[in-house]
């Protein structure tokens, strides 16, 4: 018997898709919108000020007045908003800062305001109701949910809540949600990553789960966690487990492992939530990418990846771009970042409607010797190498090898295996092919014998969560890049066997 919860779900579902594609349909006119309505709300303000907003009337004005930066170049209005002033990027003070780890500039503090915060609620929801009105599925509404997220416990600063996005989000869960959702309040405030991972598993083992989301490699903990208690797949433990919720890393390297953990097939949806804003999320289960959020008080600008390093490389707006290109996005919203550099690069899958998979950092790459080797390259290179074998992989990260003790250099991938190839020089083999086939820098140096095939390193069991754990980044919203353009990293690996 469907219950009642499940059948509103329907008609809301409906609604909301209703809504989305009436925005999706004027791209254009809907940016268009976005953008003048930042520069006017932003006029007054301190940085407004500075920029000359009042004169901004088009687009190739803001690109006249307002510089690209990242948040190390943005830190000093940063850093007047956090001492508690009002009107310095956006009008009056944020209502949060998420504080993230930078890679370069330690703690950063990402202003949330009142005008922004419905959005990455809204976006989250709205990724739900449109799988429920594509699919016709809500009766997983009525089973327990489970969101893996940072602790909700917030601190202040200068009358300013601070703390982790999943944690300022978990505020936020709507109130016909709050009966199902799991972990407890209590054990969503443990910090230590290891010992919540363990309280989850009691919680949820009697439980009727039916989504569980989160970060895949902290699902991944959870699972193998769940795995060992029970000695059962989670598709067993939890009959009516059948979406997954997921964001923050590609899922494709993970696929496998997961599909072996589960026992079988669940649907996903893709988010695409960042501190700095909620950005696109996964509307259709047979299209690849996830639908720009265009609507959201954001407003992008993409660059080139391969001329964002040149001195004044071209900015351009969602009109020009093209699919398959690999772009860095740059944004300006409505919390006050303003021609803001997050620091990812994206690829579009389709323009009709705008739709993106995310192919890495600009700042994660490796090009010790002119080979341009990004992210998305590194991860579609293993996923063809292991593609009709039993080879599984927990978890792999790649450095340059600049100053070997023999030969010539070579990429030096750390992997961690659940099951280990027979011939290991075999699938580095398989995995260097993909990777000249994708890059034709890296082609060229392989063929012109500037560089080495590359070498697997293999990392012992439970290796990648000890390093991250000895550098205090287990759990949260941390993240191993998957390449390094040195060698920084993987110095403070545990013995490799």
């Amino acid at each position: 018997m469907i219950s009642l919860k499940s059948a509103l779900a329907k008609p809301f579902a409906k609604r909301v898709h209703y809504t989305i594609q009436k925005w999706a349909k004027k791209p254009f006119e809907t940016q268009e919108k976005v953008f003048q309505n930042l520069i006017s709300e932003a006029a007054g303000t301190q940085f407004g000020k500075d920029h000359d907003f009042i004169s901004i009337n088009s687009y190739e004005d803001f690109v006249k007045r307002v510089p690209i930066r990242d948040y190390e170049e943005l830190k000093p209005y940063v850093e007047r908003v956090v001492a508690g002033e009002a009107d310095i990027l956006w009008k009056g003070k944020p209502i949060y800062f998420a504080k993230t780890s930078g890679t370069t500039s330690g703690a950063k503090y990402i202003p949330i305001t009142k005008e922004s915060m419905p959005y990455h609620v809204e976006a989250a929801r709205n990724a739900i109701l449109m799988y429920i009105n594509e699919t016709g599925n809500s009766k997983f509404v009525d089973g327990k949910m489970i969101f893996l997220q940072g602790s909700p416990i917030l601190k202040e600063q200068n009358g300013v809540q601070l703390g982790r996005l999943s944690g300022i989000v978990a505020h936020y869960v709507p109130k016909y949600l709050q009966k199902n959702r799991l972990p407890s309040w209590e054990t969503n405030c443990i910090e230590d990553w290891e010992t919540k991972v363990d309280a989850i598993v009691e919680e949820t083992l009697p439980e009727n789960m039916t989504i569980i989301s989160g970060i895949p490699s902290w699902v991944q903990m959870y699972f193998e966690k769940l795995q060992q208690k029970t000695g059962k797949k989670v598709g067993d433990v939890f009959k009516n487990f059948n979406l997954f919720i997921f964001g923050g890393v590609n899922y494709e390297p993970y696929r496998a492992k997961f599909e072996n953990l589960i026992g079988r097939k669940v649907d996903s949806i893709e988010l695409y939530p960042a501190s700095e804003g909620f950005l696109a999320f996964q509307d259709k289960q047979n299209e690849k990418g996830m639908l720009l959020q265009l609507n959201s008080g954001i407003f992008y600008e993409f660059i080139k990846a391969d001329e964002f390093f040149n001195e004044n490389p071209k900015r351009i707006t969602i009109k020009d771009v093209e699919v398959g290109v690999n772009y860095v996005m740059i944004i300006s919203t409505n919390a006050g970042l303003w021609a803001y550099n997050i620091g990812d690069t994206v690829e579009f899958t389709s323009t009709k409607p705008y739709r993106l998979i995310v192919s890495g950092r600009i700042k994660h790459f490796i090009s010790a010797f002119g080979e341009h080797v990004i992210g998305k390259e590194v991860e579609q290179a293993m996923q063809d190498a292991v593609l009709g074998t039993n080879v599984r992989v927990t978890e792999f990260t790649v450095a340059p090898q600049i100053n070997p003790s023999e030969g010539l250099p070579y990429h030096e991938w750390f992997v961690e295996f659940e099951n280990e190839p027979e011939d290991i020089s075999a699938l580095a083999q398989k995995i260097d092919q993909s990777l000249q086939k994708q890059n034709i820098y890296y082609f060229d140096l392989i063929q012109g014998k500037v560089l080495q095939p590359l070498k697997i390193s293999k990392v012992k069991k439970g290796g990648f969560q000890e390093y991250m754990k000895s550098v205090g980044k287990l759990g949260g919203q941390n993240k191993l890049p998957r390449l390094s353009n040195d060698r920084k990293i993987v110095e403070g690996f545990p013995q490799t066997n």
